[in-house]
């Protein structure tokens, strides 16, 4: 895992969102498109303000889901409503949505994996202070899938049940980049960055990881 610990969290948007553009670089330049999954909360909302400013080329660029709700469409627990609302519309078109919304979530769910790349190029990922990545929630049976790419989770998480990428696809990808920032996740990111099977985070298993977070070394945990 690299590591780069910057000064605060506008620092963490600007240098996860320069790696996302260099990434998108390479992936167009060798397979002609650039094949990208972010998920919800509120961290990657100011990184993907600035790649909408950027130079990135949206035309080329397919924006899957990492994670997604199963609520109705436009609430704003869905992390879709969060994506709209921050990209203009010259952006939107590369989103390919989660359908969360049908009425057969595993079949749905199957529909996803089936539109996924053979590779994610690169695959955003977030850490809560449980230490929860994705929407893979420590115990939940959704830890355990090895047999498929997209998944629902068993049990509720703040409310929703959740469709969410595996550690199938989360393992299968070029390139992770956590972005890590805000208090109360010292703890969990000790554990992240020492491979701590403990914690769902802990259990990814792919070799080329950059984690960008605004935690220093060493933050006592509060």
């Amino acid at each position: 895992m690299v590591t780069r610990v910057v000064t605060d969290d506008e620092a963490a948007a600007i240098e996860a969102a320069r790696i996302v553009e260099m990434v998108a670089d390479a992936a167009i330049a060798d397979r002609g498109r650039f094949n990208f999954a972010v998920s919800g909360g509120k961290t990657p909302w100011r990184m993907l303000e600035l790649l909408s400013e950027s130079e990135l080329n949206w035309t080329r660029t397919s924006l899957f889901q990492v994670d997604e709700r199963i609520a109705p469409t436009g609430s704003m627990q869905r992390n879709l409503t969060h994506l709209v609302l921050t990209l203009p519309l010259i952006c939107q078109a590369a989103i390919r949505p989660m359908p969360v919304g049908a009425d057969d979530l595993a079949t749905a769910a199957s529909g996803y994996e089936y539109s996924l790349p053979d590779r994610f190029d690169l695959i955003h990922l977030g850490l809560g202070p449980d230490g929860h990545t994705a929407s893979l929630i420590p115990d939940d049976p959704i830890l355990e899938v090895s047999d498929r790419q997209v998944a629902i989770t068993t049990g509720e998480y703040q409310d929703t049940r959740r469709m969410s990428l595996t550690y199938k696809a989360i393992n299968r990808a070029r390139q992770i980049l956590f972005l890590v920032t805000g208090e109360g996740k010292e703890e969990a990111l000790d554990k992240l960055k020492s491979g701590d099977g403990s914690i769902p985070a802990g259990r990814i298993a792919n070799p080329n990881i950059t984690l960008v977070t605004d935690i220093e070394p060493g933050r006592e945990v509060g």
